[in-house]
C-alpha cells in the first residue's frame, strides 16, 4: 500500500504536468498542434497565409525575412480568443452479470476569459539602400486558457481529473530579429529569442484505493486538488527567406526551430479528506520536467497581378512527431504520515507517452486596397484555412481539445496619411465534432489503481465540440 500510495503521488504529479506540457505547446506550436487559432490582427484576416507576403513587424513569427520590408516602424495589436468547448464524459462500466456498458456522465462546458492577447514591436531600417532592419517584439500565443466547473447538478465535474483550470498563466514570447536585403528579389531573416513567463495550472487527482477496500471509484472523498506553477525560460529561434523571381511573385520560405523544454517548477497539492489522509504531509514541492516541441515549416507564394491586390497560398508542416513522451522528473518529493503506512516515499521519475503526430495546414488569402483620396486608403481581407489536428483521437481530451478545423477571417486596415496604419480581424473558427470511444481512450486515470467496476481506466472516452471566435485590432506606425 505504501508503493501505491507513493505512485499515486507521482501520478498527480504527472497530471500537472500534462497540464504543463499543453501550455508550453500552445505558446510555441501553430494551430496544427495545440494552439486553436493563428495569430497576429494582419496576418490572421488573410487566413495565415502570410509567409510570402510579411511585411511587418508581425513577420518575427511567420516569416522573419519580411522584416525587410517592415522599414521603420512600431505595431501594437490585440485580439482576443472566445473559445468554447464541451465535453460529455463516457466510460465503460462492468454491471454485476459481467457486461461492459457505456455509461454517460453529464455534459461539462468550458469557457476563455476576455483576455487581450498582444504583439508588441518595432524595426528599425537603415543602410545606404536600406538593406538592413532590426527589430524587437514580443508576442503571446493565441490559446484558449479555458476552466471548467468543479461541479456540475451538484455533483463533482466529469473533467476534473484532466483540466480545472489554467487562469493565472503568463508566457510570451519576447526576441530580436535581423533581415538583410542585398537585392530587391532576396530577402533574407533569422531570430533569436526566448519563451518566458509562469504558467499556473490547476487539476484534480483520485487517491481512491483498488477494489473498493475503502472507497467507491472516483470517491470525492479521495479527490485532491493540485496546483502547479512552472517558471519558463526557454530559447527559441527562427530563420527564413523571400525571393521576387519576377515583380508580380513572391516566394516565402521559412522554419521555427524545434524545442526542448527542461523546466524547473512547484506543485502544491491539498491531500484528500478521507480520514486515512487525516495526518498525511507532503514533504518537498521541486520538479522538472522534460519534452520536445517541433519544428514548424512555412512556404507560401503570393501574387501581386496589380499594385493594389495581393493573393497568397501557403502550406505549414508541423513535425509534431518528435513529441511522443513527456520524462517528470520529482526532487525528493516524499508522502509522510498516512496512516498504517511507513514514510517518507521518494516519488521517482515518470515517463508520460503522448504519440503525436506531424500535421499539415493550408492557408488561402486575399486583400484589394481602395485609394479613398490623397489622406485615406482602406485594405479589405479574407482568408480561409484548414489545420490538421496532430493530436491522435485516442490521446484526445478535455485538457487538449484539438481537432481538425477550419477558419473563416475577414478584416481590413485604414491608412492614415503616410504614417498611421489601423487593423481589425474577425474569424470564425469551426471544428467537426469527435467522439472518442472509451475503448479506444488512451489517458490514463490519474488514480493508477483498477477498481472492479471499470473496465478501462481511461478518463478522456466520450464526446467533444469546439469553436471560437477571435476578434482583433491594431495600429501600426511607420516612420518615413
Amino acid at each position: 500500500m505504501k508503493r501505491r500510495l507513493g505512485v499515486i503521488r507521482a501520478l498527480a504529479l504527472a497530471a500537472g504536468f500534462i497540464v504543463l506540457d499543453a501550455a508550453f505547446a500552445h505558446s510555441t506550436a501553430q494551430a496544427g498542434g495545440l494552439n486553436f487559432s493563428d495569430r497576429g490582427v494582419k496576418p490572421l484576416s488573410r487566413g495565415g497565409a502570410w509567409v510570402a507576403g510579411a511585411d511587418d513587424v508581425g513577420a518575427v513569427w511567420y516569416n522573419p525575412a519580411g522584416l525587410a520590408d517592415a522599414g521603420t516602424s512600431l505595431m501594437a495589436d490585440f485580439a482576443w480568443l472566445n473559445h468554447t468547448a464541451s465535453f460529455t464524459r463516457k466510460t465503460q462500466v462492468i454491471d454485476g452479470a459481467g457486461t461492459v456498458r457505456v455509461y454517460e456522465f453529464p455534459t461539462v462546458t468550458g469557457k476563455s476569459p476576455v483576455l487581450p492577447i498582444p504583439t508588441l514591436g518595432g524595426s528599425y531600417n537603415w543602410g545606404k539602400k536600406k538593406q538592413f532592419t532590426v527589430a524587437g517584439a514580443l508576442y503571446a500565443p493565441y490559446t484558449a486558457i479555458t476552466s471548467f466547473p468543479t461541479q456540475v447538478d451538484g455533483q463533482p465535474a466529469p473533467q476534473r481529473y484532466s483540466l480545472i483550470s489554467l487562469d493565472g498563466s503568463a508566457l510570451v514570447n519576447i526576441g530580436a530579429w535581423f533581415a538583410w536585403k542585398p537585392i530587391e528579389q532576396i530577402r533574407l531573416g533569422i531570430g533569436l529569442g526566448a519563451l518566458v513567463g509562469t504558467f499556473t495550472s490547476t487539476v484534480f487527482f483520485n487517491a481512491n484505493p483498488a477494489d473498493r477496500l475503502i472507497g467507491a471509484p472516483e470517491d470525492p472523498n479521495y479527490d485532491s486538488e493540485g496546483k502547479l506553477t512552472a517558471h519558463i525560460l526557454t530559447p527559441v529561434a527562427n530563420l527564413g527567406a523571400t525571393f521576387v523571381p519576377v515583380k508580380y511573385v513572391r516566394i516565402g520560405l521559412s522554419y521555427n526551430l524545434p524545442i526542448w523544454i527542461n523546466a524547473p517548477g512547484d506543485m502544491q497539492v491539498r491531500l484528500p479528506t478521507a480520514v486515512l489522509f487525516d495526518k498525511a504531509t507532503v514533504s518537498g514541492e521541486d520538479v522538472r520536467v522534460k519534452f520536445k516541441l517541433p519544428g514548424i515549416f512555412r512556404a507560401g507564394i503570393e501574387v501581386r497581378p496589380i499594385e493594389a491586390i495581393r493573393a497568397e497560398v501557403s502550406y505549414v508542416r508541423e513535425f509534431w512527431g518528435i513529441h511522443d513522451e513527456i520524462e517528470v522528473r520529482p526532487e525528493n518529493i516524499g508522502l509522510n504520515n498516512v496512516t498504517g503506512f511507513p514514510s517518507p516515499y521518494y516519488v521517482p521519475t515518470i515517463t508520460l507517452p503522448r504519440h503525436f503526430q506531424d500535421s499539415n495546414s493550408i492557408r488561402v488569402g486575399a486583400q484589394g486596397t481602395i485609394k479613398v483620396n490623397n489622406s485615406y486608403k482602406i485594405d479589405l481581407r479574407a482568408g480561409f484555412n484548414y489545420d490538421q489536428s496532430a493530436i491522435p483521437t485516442p490521446y484526445l481530451s478535455p485538457l487538449t481539445i484539438d481537432m481538425d478545423k477550419y477558419t473563416v477571417s475577414f478584416g481590413g486596415s485604414l491608412h492614415v496619411g503616410d504614417h498611421w496604419r489601423l487593423d481589425a480581424v474577425y474569424a470564425r473558427i469551426f471544428a467537426p465534432d469527435q467522439e472518442v470511444s472509451p475503448a479506444e481512450a488512451a489517458v490514463p486515470k490519474v488514480n493508477p489503481v483498477r477498481g472492479n467496476p471499470t473496465a478501462t481506466e481511461s478518463i478522456n472516452g466520450g464526446s467533444y465540440t469546439a469553436s471560437a471566435n477571435v476578434f482583433g485590432v491594431g495600429v501600426n506606425y511607420r516612420f518615413k
